[in-house]
């Protein structure tokens, strides 16, 4: 999908300092968006000067996900900046548990995993819907995880919240669908960063049929696709980047 689909629009995305972050907002840029990125990571500079290099418009602010003052504050600065917000990518970052079996799991992991990977999602959608509800509508994606639609041992902390992005998703979808607002999830199977290079010859052993790791400009597309106008009817909906031998849920 190319040409400069998005012009005179505002993407948001939280957590863009590397990998499928800042590819995606690159994707955005390229297509004639104005890019807000949120990230406690400096990193994000790096991306901002990405985006100029080749024309684009950016800023960056720097937030921490799981405040809600401070992500509040970002919907705000963005607006304040950019003149608006029409899209938003919640990509925030996400961590896993120590892999331990359910019954050991501490309380405090359980916790800090549901934080950092369900509350900035949740603190995110909440105030993006505030102003997209006020000005006539826009889009959401989340992401989530091949972990929101099935389950692997010992992660239960990381697995509850994946499924949990899913349903706030789902929910926001039902409850704003009549205010022109499309909210919708990605899942992607194992991708390839400079982490998952120690695991990615486990993708020829998965369930799904491409026998590699998925690139980080191959989910910026189904991002891109999920935010435009191509998009219009898809609604509350999870999206495989690369279908597993599981069902898509809806």
């Amino acid at each position: 999908m190319t040409g400069n689909i998005f012009e005179g629009r505002v993407v948001l995305i939280t957590g863009a300092s590397t990998s499928v972050g800042r590819e995606t907002a690159l994707a955005f840029a390229k297509r004639g968006a104005k890019v807000a990125i949120g990230d406690a990571d400096d990193r994000a500079n790096e991306t901002v000067e990405l985006i100029e290099k080749i024309g684009g418009e950016a800023v960056f602010f720097k937030t921490d996900l799981t405040n809600g003052k401070e992500v509040k504050s970002l919907v705000e600065q963005t607006i304040d900046k950019l003149g608006g917000l029409d899209h938003t990518f919640n990509h925030a970052t996400s961590i896993l548990n120590i892999p331990t079996k359910f019954a050991d799991i501490e309380e405090d992991e359980f916790e800090q995993v549901m934080e950092v990977d369900l509350k900035g999602i949740f603190l995110a959608v909440k105030y993006q819907l505030q102003y997209m509800v006020a000005n006539g509508g826009g889009t959401i994606v989340n992401m989530a995880s091949l972990a929101g639609l099935m389950a692997d041992p010992y992660i239960a902390p990381y697995v509850a919240a994946n499924h949990a992005v899913i349903g706030l998703t789902k929910a926001a979808a039902f409850d704003y669908a009549e205010d022109g607002i499309r909210v919708n999830a990605i899942e992607p199977v194992l991708t390839e960063t400079s982490v998952t290079q120690l695991w990615k010859d486990n993708a020829k052993k998965r369930s799904f049929p491409m026998p590699r790791t998925v690139k980080p400009e191959e989910i910026a597309d189904m991002v891109i696709f999920l935010s435009s106008d191509a998009a219009s009817f898809c609604n509350g909906f999870v999206y495989a980047v690369n279908r597993t031998n599981f069902p898509l849920t809806s």
